[in-house]
């Protein structure tokens, strides 16, 4: 993936873990766990300048706060997803059309984009989402609600999808 040059990051603490955030002036443009992360930027640990008081960054916070509150259940910020293909935006925007508290399946993402042979490829860009969370790739689970794949892990995917209550405590 490649990142806009002007970007830069700031962290955030989560009943999760801490969370690192990036943004540049189109957008948030990348929301990771700080450990325990497949797929981190080099950029995050070197050449990002830290800068909490970005108005993305502070937006980003607040509702991240509110979220994990249980206050909120959409996110209304800028998104700046240039660092991914065209197919990767693709996949990173039907992500955006799942609604708080259910879940769909890898292969209705793919017939959603109008790809339906390329599951493993919109599994793939799934996995490489950049913005964790706010664009909720956690709502996708493999076929019959099998709880599979996420970079941040699957404790964690479980946490998020019980705090949305789209998974009983009984089904774990």
């Amino acid at each position: 993936m490649k990142f806009d040059t002007s970007t830069v990051q700031t962290t955030v603490p989560s009943p999760l873990g801490t969370i690192a955030i990036a943004a540049t002036d189109q957008g948030l443009a990348g929301l990771w766990f700080a450990e325990n992360q497949r797929y981190l930027p080099s950029e995050l640990t070197g050449s990002w300048p830290a800068e909490a008081g970005h108005p993305v960054l502070q937006q980003a916070r607040a509702q991240l706060g509110e979220y994990f509150a249980g206050r909120r259940s959409r996110f209304d910020l800028p998104l700046d997803l240039r660092c991914g293909t065209a197919f990767q935006q693709s996949v990173w925007q039907a992500l955006l059309a799942i609604p708080h508290g259910e879940v769909t399946s890898y292969g209705e993402v793919s017939r959603r984009i109008g790809h339906p042979a390329a599951v493993r490829a919109v599994g793939g860009a799934i996995g490489r989402n950049p913005v964790s969370i706010i664009v909720p790739c956690h709502r996708v689970t493999g076929t019959g609600g099998a709880l599979t794949g996420y970079a941040g892990g699957l404790d964690r995917k479980t946490a998020l999808l019980r705090l949305e209550g789209a998974l009983a405590e009984s089904l774990l």
